[in-house]
């Protein structure tokens, strides 16, 4: 049976949380999309309305988003999503990530650096070196061929965004506040910086970054869409939109070819086995509070994307929790001690251990051995677990043998009428990505590459026709009882992604918050998660405690506490929550407080 409203709603609203959740949660029967930007959100809600899907939902929102927030992500960019589909309680993942060009080599691009052999460098962020191929474009279409309704054509699915960068949209504030930061790197990329900055004829050039509630048009890019919609995949990966990619990316120093995205588009997206893990509130704190249905004692079981997904952090990670806890190197936690020192401390370490076996194994799966089912291995986690000390945080670890972090994405969540539900990231990486933009195009194309090693023998090391270490996840929780959809969600935002998907996990499952204060309580960060990063710095968000701050340094974590502006490295989550009420099915929705967006409910 699935979980009913008692075990969403827990906790009374006398004792609900230890700080002021500043939005209620929003519920719907017909279906619900939650993301970072109203009119993206709008976009979504008009497909559903019109019979759409789930999928063909989400593949609206992702355009929308493009059109809207395009400093967090963009078809230029690339994508993942899980997907439930309720009539036969199955997760399917998919994997839109580009590859490396298939004319470059390590050899090649040290040489490009200026590395002599032997030293040691990394890849830069804002250079064509960086570009990868767009897999977002492919991503898109088979998502709504392989999980879309079949009742509306790619053109219906796209018209919402077109219509957006054709008539032009208000700015919100958070998106105009990334603009207005990057408007420099985005006139130093390319040429064609122009297409992607509101026009005044006062400013310099012509043009500048919007500013909020000012309308912004962008023709270019619904151009593409257009010749997307029309063409499918050959609308970009051939043609018009395929030949101004390359020329800019070679322009600039890249390697992109028209072999690369005609490769990309002849592939495909890849549908892969998502990997997963059986958890329980319970293994972490003795709950107090009856009526939560059983979930505490049936579990539930924990999808992520597999690599070259990052998603494998948050599996690990809860999973050596789970092993403290049984160890006795933890005690169960009460639900007062929620964010307290001693129970951060755990979460901290617990990550920063899974994160040491992260850095050195996820990769292209493709072309290395990726040992997802050893890193989940209980026996393996529990040895992991001993690196543990109660007392005071641990030194620099390495990686396991089992048999830069302030980035932009946009993560959505989508449920329908008929019970499916998507988990939905789609990235340019970092900001606008390289801000490099295709001539007459109107997208910035992504600096993914960024995240591969230069270092010979690495898993992850730079290799043609390569896919790289992904920060991207989508998260999806189902009831162990009966398969059914528990949750769709996921935060956003770098290396932040694994540490807020364990965050509002255990925020929902283990003290029984309601999503959106799930989503609404503050949280950590480690500031370099990368084990090659001698700096073991933690974020913390302004809400925390002073008595959790000060008893986190006692035990030697070097804290800085965030506030303003600065809150955005914590990332901007969503969550749309399944159950039963009255034989009905109800959806309960949040929208992460941090971004500009909100819950919106199918009449």
């Amino acid at each position: 049976m699935p979980l009913n409203a008692k075990a969403v709603y827990a906790r009374s609203n006398a004792d609900y949380v230890p700080f002021a959740s500043r939005r209620s949660t929003v519920h719907s029967t017909k279906g619900i999309v939650s993301c970072t930007q109203p009119l993206a959100a709008a976009a979504g809600h008009k497909i559903l309305s019109q019979g759409g899907n789930a999928a063909d939902a989400a593949v609206a929102v992702a355009a929308g988003l493009n059109m809207t927030e395009p400093g967090s992500t963009g078809i230029g960019g690339d994508m993942f999503c899980l997907f439930y589909n309720a009539k036969t309680k199955k997760v399917h993942a998919l994997n839109g990530s580009g590859r490396y060009p298939g004319n470059a080599s390590l050899e090649k691009i040290r040489k490009d650096l200026g590395l002599a052999p032997g030293e040691p460098g990394n890849m830069p962020m804002l250079n064509a070196l960086s570009v990868t191929t767009p897999g977002a474009a492919a991503g898109w279409v088979d998502t709504v061929e392989k999980f879309g309704s079949g009742k509306l054509s790619l053109e219906q699915i796209l018209q919402p965004a077109i219509e957006l960068g054709e008539e032009g949209f208000p700015v919100s504030e958070l998106s105009s506040h990334g603009w207005n930061a990057s408007e420099q790197v985005i006139r130093n990329a390319s040429p064609n910086f122009r297409e992607m900055l509101k026009v005044d004829p006062s400013a310099k050039d012509g043009v500048r970054s919007p500013l909020p509630g000012e309308i912004m048009k962008n023709p270019t890019l619904a151009k593409t869409f257009r010749a997307l919609a029309a063409e499918g995949k050959k609308g970009f990966y051939q043609g018009r939109v395929a030949e101004a990619i390359v020329k800019v990316v070679q322009d600039q120093g890249g390697y992109v070819s028209l072999e690369d995205l005609a490769y990309h588009a002849e592939i495909g997206t890849q549908e892969v086995d998502a990997i997963s893990l059986k958890f329980t509130g319970q293994d972490i704190v003795s709950k107090s509070t009856p009526g939560t249905d059983g979930e505490a004692n049936q579990g539930v079981e924990i999808w992520e994307h597999p690599p070259n997904g990052q998603g494998i952090v948050a599996l690990m990670a809860l999973g050596i929790m789970e092993e403290l806890e049984k160890s006795g190197k933890i005690p169960k936690f009460t639900e007062a001690q929620h964010n307290s020192a001693e129970y951060l401390h755990a979460v901290i370490e617990s990550l920063r251990i899974a994160f040491a076996d992260a850095a050195w194994w996820v990769t292209d799966p493709d072309v290395e051995r990726v040992p997802s089912q050893g890193l989940l291995d209980p026996a393996y986690l529990a040895e992991r677990a001993k690196l543990f000390t109660p007392e005071r945080a641990a030194d620099i670890m390495d990686h396991g043998s089992p048999a830069h972090n302030h980035c932009d994405t946009v993560y959505f969540a989508v449920t329908d009428g008929e019970g499916n539900g998507i988990s939905f990231i789609n990235s340019n990486y970092e900001g606008f990505g390289t801000a490099i933009i295709p001539a007459g195009c109107g997208f910035t194309l992504q600096n993914r590459g960024a995240n591969f090693s230069l270092q010979e023998g690495h898993p992850n090391v730079l290799a043609p026709n390569k896919r790289p270490y992904h920060t991207i996840i989508p998260a999806l929780i189902t009831n162990v009882a009966d398969g059914s959809l528990h949750s769709v969600y996921g935060v956003m935002g770098g290396f932040m992604q694994p540490q807020g998907h364990v965050q509002v996990l255990l925020n929902m499952l283990a003290f029984g918050y309601h999503p959106q204060a799930a989503l609404d309580s503050p949280r950590f960060c480690l500031a370099a998660p990368n084990n090659e990063s001698a700096d073991r710095t933690v974020l913390v968000e302004e809400g925390i405690s002073e008595a959790a701050v000060e008893g986190l340094r006692r035990l030697g974590h070097k804290i800085e506490v965030l506030t303003g502006w600065k809150r955005a490295m914590f990332g901007r989550g969503q969550i749309i929550r399944s159950y039963y009420d009255d034989g009905k099915l109800v959806y309960a929705a949040g929208s992460d407080l941090r971004g500009d967006g909100l819950a919106f409910p199918l009449l």
